[in-house]
């Protein structure tokens, strides 16, 4: 990863714990717009891809064959760099895997853009429903998940959409399991088969699938946490509606991810830049083995 880029996500951490979010919404705004007028300079500088250019950067250079790809993404961070569109892209990585292997996103949802509390945004708005609630994972998510065939887990917060012929299996029993990350979810499911995550356009920083080894160690895990219950109504794929109850766990400690390739074994964790867009992969499995075997000896992301 580029220091720039690392520089941008520190200062944008750094902007969202220690500013209001209207204060954050206003300096985004800004940054973006200064970016967009700078779009020839960066593009002259950077220079220009397209979706068949990044699936050809990815053949080359993602590690080893894979049952599953799961993709977090961001197009706007790629752009002015990246020259095509969303579904371009989609359609690209739905060849990438082919017939024989599992594509899968997150379709998270955290609520409106009035809540800055995902608990707060449910306690307000008790109700999800599938077909209907966006993903605010980005316009390539949204995408697929509305894609016919694609399937997609039943949770509030961290639903994952999948096609393929594993896709079934990963994304059911979500609204069943004990816990969001733990035993029965996608995220366990992932880690149990050979997933490959990859990252286009966001660093390392937003693995979601770190939470996995915090779920599987549960108490045993040494940073203090609580849990905040909170009854939602979920309406599935066919109009049928069933009580569900989110669980929500919040540590004592904030969460820095750029402690993560400390905590993980050296030359699993791939992070890159194509034309200047970050980029990284690892293998989920290898993320909730070595974050169990750290906490485990007193390391977490969650500095003291």
């Amino acid at each position: 990863m580029s220091e720039r880029v690392s520089l941008l996500e520190r200062l944008s951490g750094l902007a969202v714990d220690h500013l209001s979010a209207r204060q954050v919404s206003a300096l985004r705004g800004h940054y973006h717009s200064l970016r967009v007028r700078l779009h020839p300079l960066i593009r002259a500088v950077n220079g220009t891809f397209g979706a068949v250019d990044l699936r050809r950067e990815l053949e080359s250079r993602l590690p080893g064959p894979f049952e599953i790809l799961m993709v977090h993404s961001s197009v706007n961070h790629m752009v002015p760099m990246f020259m095509g569109a969303p579904l371009e892209l989609l359609h690209e990585l739905m060849a990438f895997c082919g017939s024989e292997r599992t594509l899968a996103m997150p379709a998270f949802y955290f609520g409106g853009a009035e809540d800055a509390d995902v608990v707060a945004a449910f306690r307000r708005e008790p109700r999800f429903d599938v077909r209907r609630t966006p993903s605010q994972m980005g316009m390539l998510t949204e995408l697929f998940r509305r894609m016919k065939g694609v399937r997609q887990s039943l949770h509030p917060t961290h639903r994952v959409a999948a096609l393929g012929p594993l896709a079934t299996e990963l994304t059911e029993g979500h609204d069943t399991a004990a816990s969001t990350f733990g035993p029965g979810s996608p995220f366990d499911f992932m880690a149990r088969r050979d997933t490959l995550i990859v990252g286009l356009g966001k660093p390392f920083e937003i693995l979601t699938q770190v939470h996995h080894a915090e779920a599987l160690l549960g108490d045993e895990f040494p940073v203090p946490s609580d849990e905040i219950a909170v009854p939602v109504t979920i309406r599935d794929e066919r109009g049928g509606e069933r009580p569900f109850t989110l669980r929500v766990r919040r540590f004592a400690r904030a969460r820095n991810m750029w402690r993560l390739p400390e905590l993980m074994t050296p030359g699993q964790l791939h992070s890159w830049t194509f034309h200047r867009v970050p980029l990284f992969s690892v293998r989920a499995a290898q993320v909730t083995a070595d974050l169990i075997a750290a906490a485990r000896a007193g390391r977490t992301l969650y500095p003291k």
